[in-house]
């Protein structure tokens, strides 16, 4: 079972941003300061789910990750599939950086949960008030 990623999508509205994104093929690279320690278990099948507006709304498979340098000087690049898949909306508090997400944690694929044609608000509210 793979490990994954978690991080907040700063500046960006909505899902569609990525998806558009991602339409263009090229894969996302995502440059943070600190490397995962454990990074192996993360490139075995792993995907990095981003929180848009206080919402896990979707993830993007991992390609690999890579360090730069050494020390206090390296950084760590995060190339990612071009490749966005909507998760059932999960509320998340706003943090610093990634933090690891065990996979019982995460949200499912909405392929696998259902109707992928609702607004994306109206499920959002769905699973608020705990209706879905």
């Amino acid at each position: 079972m793979s490990l994954h990623l978690i991080k907040l999508c700063v500046g960006v509205s909505d899902v569609e941003w990525l998806e558009r994104r991602a339409a263009q093929g090229r894969p996302l690279v995502v440059s943070t300061r600190m490397t995962p320690k454990r990074a192996a278990e993360v490139e075995e099948g792993g995907s990095l789910y981003w929180v848009i507006k206080g919402t896990v709304a979707c993830r993007q498979p991992i390609r690999e990750i890579t360090t730069f340098g050494e020390g206090r000087a390296s950084r760590c690049e995060i190339l990612l599939e071009p490749q966005v898949i909507r998760t059932a909306p999960l509320a998340r508090r706003p943090f610093q950086g990634w933090r690891y997400l065990d996979p019982r944690d995460a949200p499912p694929d909405l392929s696998r949960v259902g109707d992928t044609d609702l607004p994306e608000d109206l499920v959002r509210e769905l699973r608020e008030i705990g209706a879905w």
